[in-house]
């Protein structure tokens, strides 16, 4: 028996487990605040005066520097200390957060969320981490990933519900107003738990042009695909747009290659399966939370069904994937990621393809609860395996690089589903309001194409995981070191 193998489980103390706990707790606030406002946006457009075409910008705001600025919070993490980061982007969550839920006008509560998208983007990588160095390869990583992936599905669902909740209850403002009482107990638990890095990276050994390349790409990314159904896939403006953020990235692609100490070391993308891992996430979460998102809208405009009952209708869905993202978790050192993945997300299209023929006059017990059950076994799945492939084999020196990319995965592959989805669901309806179909008729069947169309998007994530890395947990890491970087900064266990 190797010694790293005679070492007790740490995830087996109570240390270990408050750890955890803490850990999805940060994840939990991140990924939730991405939807958490999308029930409560009509009471907000109604008190602080917003135009239709503004009022996006209070969940796009949050998405577009949330995906623009993760690459170089997972970076930061690794050279500057992860609990450093983890700190100041809960920090400004928190501040930011409670700006929001104080804001006067539409222009503060809109700076508020592209602030609390900069403190998600500090957050999020050095969590995971900070988790994937803490907690060892095999059961206790397993476990570990498990909760985090069960935490990324259930995000989704939970916002919607949480926001419900709470706009018909306290009122929206409290949709912000959750997030500093919740900072106050991570702030503490994380000064608590977590050690901190005596190491500093010298500030020559940072990539301040690559860092302002793929920044500036992201943004423009992200902020060209939350405009592209207004705009136009084909205006002369998105063109452009796409084009500069293309060029931006193929620059700090360039950059990278020359840099001594790049921002992001290309030799990552030599760890086998990784690139298949995080294209996977992205097509996956393009199609999932374009269903949500279709499927809230067609509850409240077509249905009518309230905040608060949007919100309760997704509880299955809820309850579905952390039953299933505990079963998978425990799957994965038997049959390893790759068949995991595949198979959760041809499950997952399957449940999709059901909720497509949503009807006009629809049932929740008949036409939205089966296909949301059949639609949760396959999310739990794809959540867990794809985090633990994405990771695996990443020396500690990189972690928080490899927790940017798959986190970027599911930011950039939320607004990418978004905008596309948004599009063929817009053009279905506009066509047949123009034949003079009623309304709801309308609606409905653009929210059924483009509800069809996420599950193809499923299958095509199913077929693209069969190049991931079938890891179970066990693997060592590479023998070969990354390139030249600073000290190694992983973050010791606890005693």
């Amino acid at each position: 028996m190797t010694p790293e193998a005679a070492q007790p489980s740490f995830l087996a103390t109570r240390r270990g487990k408050l750890t955890l706990a803490l850990l999805a707790a940060v994840a939990f606030m991140d990924f939730v605040d991405s939807t958490l406002v999308n029930v409560a946006l009509p009471s907000i457009r109604r008190e602080l005066g917003f135009s239709t075409q503004d009022l996006q910008w209070v969940p796009s705001g949050y998405l577009l520097t949330y995906g623009g600025f993760l690459l170089l919070g997972g970076r930061a993490a690794d050279l500057l200390g992860r609990r450093r980061i983890l700190v100041a982007g809960t920090a400004l969550l928190g501040v930011s957060s409670l700006l929001g839920g104080l804001a006067g006008s539409s222009g503060v509560l809109v700076g508020a969320r592209l602030a609390q998208g900069l403190g998600a983007a500090l957050m999020l990588p050095a969590a995971l981490s900070i988790l994937t160095t803490t907690f060892k390869e095999g059961p206790d990583r397993n476990a570990a990933l498990g909760v985090w992936g069960a935490v990324a599905g259930l995000s989704a669902a939970a916002g919607v519900l949480l926001g419900g909740l709470l706009t018909e209850g306290p009122g929206w403002r409290w949709v912000m107003f959750v997030n500093p009482l919740a900072v106050v107990i991570v702030l503490g638990a994380t000064f608590w738990l977590i050690r901190g890095e005596r190491h500093h990276a010298r500030l020559a050994d940072f990539d301040l042009l690559g860092a302002i390349l793929v920044t500036g790409g992201l943004l423009l990314l992200v902020f060209t695909l939350v405009k592209a159904p207004d705009q136009g896939w084909g205006s002369t403006r998105t063109i452009v747009e796409l084009a500069g953020a293309v060029a931006l990235l193929a620059a700090f692609i360039i950059n990278e290659r020359r840099n001594k100490n790049p921002l992001l070391p290309l030799s990552i993308f030599r760890i086998r399966g990784l690139a298949a891992a995080d294209a996977t996430q992205l097509i996956a979460v393009a199609g999932l939370f374009a269903a949500i998102f279709f499927l809230t809208l067609y509850m409240q405009n077509v249905l009518h069904y309230s905040p608060i009952q949007t919100g309760v209708a997704y509880l299955p869905l809820t309850l579905g994937i952390a039953v299933t993202a505990a079963v998978s978790s425990q799957l994965l050192a038997r049959t390893g990621t790759r068949p995991v993945i595949v198979a959760g997300a041809v499950v997952a299209a399957g449940g999709l393809y059901w909720l497509s023929h949503i009807p006009v006059h629809g049932s929740y017990f008949t036409d939205l609860l089966p296909g949301m059950i059949v639609m949760s076994i396959g999310v739990g799945a794809v959540f867990v395996a794809v985090t633990t492939a994405a990771n695996a084999g990443v020396p500690a020196g990189l972690a928080g690089l490899a927790a940017a990319l798959v986190n970027a995965s599911y930011q950039i592959g939320g607004a990418l589903g978004l905008a596309i989805f948004s599009a063929v669901a817009a053009s279905r309806t506009s066509d047949l309001l123009a034949s003079h179909t009623s309304q709801a008729e309308a609606l409905t069947s653009g929210f059924q194409r483009a509800i069809l169309a996420s599950s193809i998007f499923l299958v095509a994530a199913a077929v693209v995981a069969l190049r991931v890395t079938n890891a179970r947990g066990e693997e060592h890491r590479p023998p070969t070191k990354p390139p030249p970087e600073p000290a190694d900064r992983s973050l010791p266990q606890i005693p």
